[in-house]
């Protein structure tokens, strides 16, 4: 455990060297100080755009200077210096990785962003033994990650969907992906994390030091600090997927199966599902990437005009044990009820199969669709009430085929720490449903920003009136009193690590959970409609 110190021990006299504060807390006065610090690394304070733009392409808050650190002393010392302006400056510290947040949390409008992907101040470095693990920058995007683990034969138990992203990022979220039912998400999946505090304190913490900290940071929303590294479990990494789809044709055998698989010991290694609205040609599509089993059947299926739910599954191994998994891919399929002519299977390498969405991607940079507003949500349903939500959401709020994709999922809760920060319905059981949609430009049509926002806020209305007992994934909320409704017995316990870690706010301002000074809740540049706090309605 020695490949981070357990706590960074900061040169004394550069920060007796520190510059006074001003006296007045004005952006000029504020920038001026900022300039005479003395770092590794350096501040930007024009053509900063990029750091007002993120992945949802919606909220655009330009802040006032981009710190590119080259260490983690950089964000200490400056966090600490912002710090040490008191409360009365209005100037905030958002934390910025790969861009890919949805409504503007990785923003600070008028405040300081700090791009986290500069960090790069130690390599990833691999230990192997009975317990591997990986200690990476909170910068370090997943993919590389996975590039270097898989040279010693080593990968993470938990992903994401996409890769593209930083570790400090879904670290400071949950990571949810089809191994989460297995694995829990990817905060259960780290041993320790280095942390600047919005105090400016280096603070190394795990389940047996600095323990509180280490739980808040986990789903954290990046309220309490900044993960600037982390310890990542490993395990031994398969050469190989057997990647699997079905289809369904209604709910409630989708979900059956689903929650069969997911409770059997020997199932397989990622489960997820999708729901298929109206999609034609969908079978002919899926042929690009995977083989009918029955090709003849196969091409007499028809998905036009249908609500489908399709089952995606994948079995890992190595080529030697080939015959193993496929006599056990045949045992686990045959208890399963799907539409027998839309089972399609393919073979590819494990680094092939989790880096799939980043195929997607390149096709949609390719005709100009990835920089697009992505209006999306990301519900937790507890398994009670998801056949209510299904039946109303997929028949009646959404009869036409969505401009991206559906998911829809269960996991179970015991494999997951209710001591970390996320907050989940009050079930053993819940599904994630995500509602992945991207707004074509300029559209007025059912594609268009306008009608998809409308959309989601049918669906929170319906989940709030219908005492569901939903939670939202990534959250979003426009007061605190809706943010209180969302944490509920945990808010407390919230509010109390906000004061001990980041008691003047600076942290994570685009959040919109605590105020520092006088500034305003961030919002849109639209005004936005006011619904019941029940759940958030934006």
């Amino acid at each position: 455990m020695s490949c981070i110190p357990e706590r960074i021990e900061l040169c004394s006299n550069r920060f007796l060297a520190a510059p006074p504060v001003p006296p007045h807390f004005n952006s000029s006065n504020i920038l001026l100080s900022l300039e005479t610090l003395s770092l590794d690394g350096y501040f930007s304070f024009e053509n900063n755009q990029y750091a007002a733009k993120d992945f949802g392409n919606r909220y655009h808050f330009l802040p006032s200077a981009v710190l590119h650190p080259k260490s983690v002393y950089d964000i200490s010392s400056t966090i600490k210096h912002i710090f040490q302006m008191g409360s009365g400056s209005e100037f905030t510290v958002a934390a910025r990785g790969h861009g890919h947040s949805l409504q503007g949390q990785a923003q600070a409008h008028r405040g300081l962003v700090i791009n986290m992907e500069f960090l790069q101040e130690q390599e990833i470095k691999v230990c192997s033994g009975e317990l591997p693990y990986a200690d990476v920058s909170g910068g370090q995007l997943w993919i590389n990650v996975l590039l270097e683990t898989l040279r010693y034969g080593l990968t993470p138990k938990s992903w994401t969907d996409y890769l593209y992203l930083t570790v400090g990022g879904t670290l400071s979220y949950a990571g949810i992906s089809g191994q989460a039912f297995k694995h829990g998400p990817q905060i259960n999946n780290v041993y320790q994390l280095q942390v600047v505090t919005g105090k400016g304190e280096v603070i190394t913490c795990s389940e047996d030091q600095n323990a509180d900290l280490f739980y808040a940071v986990l789903g954290g929303l990046g309220q309490f600090g900044i993960i600037t590294r982390a310890r990542i479990s490993l395990e031994p990494a398969p050469k190989m997927v057997k990647w699997i789809r079905v289809l369904y044709s209604d709910f409630s055998s989708f979900s059956q199966d689903q929650e069969h698989l997911i409770a059997s010991q020997n199932s397989f290694d990622y489960i997820e599902g999708f729901v298929i609205i109206n999609r034609t040609g969908l079978l002919n599509n899926w042929r690009s990437s995977f083989d009918p089993k029955d090709p003849i059947r196969a091409s007499q299926f028809s998905s036009d005009g249908r609500t489908l739910y399709c089952l995606e599954m994948a079995m890992y191994f190595n080529p030697h044990d080939a015959d193993i998994m496929n006599q056990n891919t045949e045992r686990v399929l045959s208890e399963l009820n799907f539409i027998p002519s839309t089972l399609f299977l393919s073979e590819v390498s494990y680094l092939e199969f989790l880096n799939r969405v980043h195929i997607s991607e390149r096709k949609l940079r390719a005709k100009g669709l990835w920089e697009v507003p992505h209006p999306w949500l990301n519900l937790l349903i507890p398994k009670s009430k998801i056949h209510n939500f299904a039946q109303e959401v997929f028949g009646n709020i959404l009869n036409y085929s969505s401009n991206g994709p559906i998911l829809i999922y269960p996991v179970n809760k015991s494999k997951w720490n209710n001591k970390t920060s996320l907050v989940t319905p009050d079930e053993d059981i819940i599904y994630l449903v995500a509602f992945l949609s991207s707004a074509a430009p300029s559209s007025t049509g059912k594609d268009g920003l306008e009608n998809i926002l409308t959309q989601n806020k049918r669906i929170l209305e319906y989940c709030a009136t219908a005492h569901l007992g939903a939670k939202q994934y990534l959250p979003h909320y426009s007061t605190q009193e809706e943010w209180r409704a969302h944490f509920g017995s945990k808010w407390q316990v919230f509010q109390k690590r906000k004061s001990a870690y980041d008691p003047f706010a600076i942290l994570a301002p685009g959040q919109g959970i605590f105020q520092k000074g006088n500034t305003p809740l961030m919002t849109s540049s639209k005004p936005e409609r006011k619904y019941p706090a029940a759940f958030g309605i934006q």
